[in-house]
């Protein structure tokens, strides 16, 4: 391993000041998900990059899902998924599940990572103070030979109807790092799951965060030539969808982004969480490592 000279050290932090000083003090929400989650070595550096944005004046909000996590306690519980829209149902048994995995396991594996890297960070939930209340979501889908519209009752999916961000507010600029489940309390007093993009969406509006980050398995949003996006706003957005040329998986991501700048968030960035120090690269660099969307 080769080891950076003083005078390249010095050159890296001239760089890296303007930028820490945009962000001082300010709020950033970071979506973890993906890859970069399953990976130990990852998840430390993970965890550093935190604390030091946390060392530098900045408030990071870590939002945390667990998909993959999920799936294999179920199959180790012999419970079966049935999916409907091309979504997972809850059901009593699999919400149980949902939050064991959620709450419990993920959310205090990431919380261990950080202290162990030097930080101090505290798990909670949507739950925890009423934090985010959540409604039921139901699909509608669209019969491809009748043409006919069947609305699918997804269980216990649920999306933010409210956020009350004092927890928050009484934790962020004390040191301490949260980390949160996507797990909350409905309307109706059932325990719902919620997707942790959206989840993180609400969160960052509340808190009128700098910049939401989404951490996925790609780049960002790519061109027709599968070059990467720097920068777009909304209105591209919606040609590009337009256009065929954000498609499947990366619409829900846009449209996520869309909602978070609704709610007040300045910046939404969509990046690479297999990328090392990602993070880091897309906040205290020049060039950024992902895609940038605002209003």
């Amino acid at each position: 391993m080769t080891k950076t000279n003083p005078h390249e050290q010095a050159e890296l932090l001239v760089r890296a000041l303007p930028h820490m000083l945009r962000y001082d003090e300010a709020t950033i929400v970071v979506k973890y998900g993906g890859h970069a989650m399953g990976d130990e070595q990852m998840a430390r550096d993970f965890a550093r990059d935190m604390i030091l944005l946390e060392q530098s004046g900045v408030n990071p909000v870590v939002v945390h899902g667990g998909g993959p996590q999920i799936g294999a306690m179920l199959a180790r519980l012999n419970i079966k998924s049935e999916f409907a829209a091309g979504l997972r149902v809850t059901d009593k048994a699999t919400m149980d599940v949902v939050e064991m995995v959620l709450a419990g396991l993920i959310n205090k594996q990431i919380v261990g990572f950080i202290n162990n890297e030097g930080g101090r960070a505290i798990g909670l939930c949507g739950k925890d103070g009423n934090m985010v209340t959540a409604s039921k979501v139901t699909r509608t889908v669209v019969d491809d030979s009748t043409k006919l519209e069947t609305e699918v009752d997804l269980g216990f999916v649920g999306e933010p109807a409210s956020v009350d961000s004092r927890v928050l507010d009484a934790l962020l600029g004390r040191e301490l790092i949260p980390v949160l489940a996507p797990v909350c309390n409905g309307v109706d007093g059932q325990t719902y799951n919620v997707n942790a993009d959206t989840f993180a969406g609400a969160i960052a509006g509340a808190l009128k965060a700098k910049r939401l980050l989404l951490l996925t398995d790609v780049p960002g949003v790519l061109d027709k030539n599968k070059n990467l996006i720097p920068e777009l706003n909304v209105s591209q957005i919606h040609s590009l969808i337009a256009d065929g040329t954000i498609t499947g998986g990366m619409i829900p991501k846009v449209e996520t982004c869309i909602y978070a700048l609704e709610q007040g968030v300045e910046g939404v960035v969509i990046l690479d969480g297999k990328v090392p120090h990602s993070v880091l690269l897309e906040l205290l660099t020049d060039h950024g490592a992902g895609t940038l969307i605002t209003r």
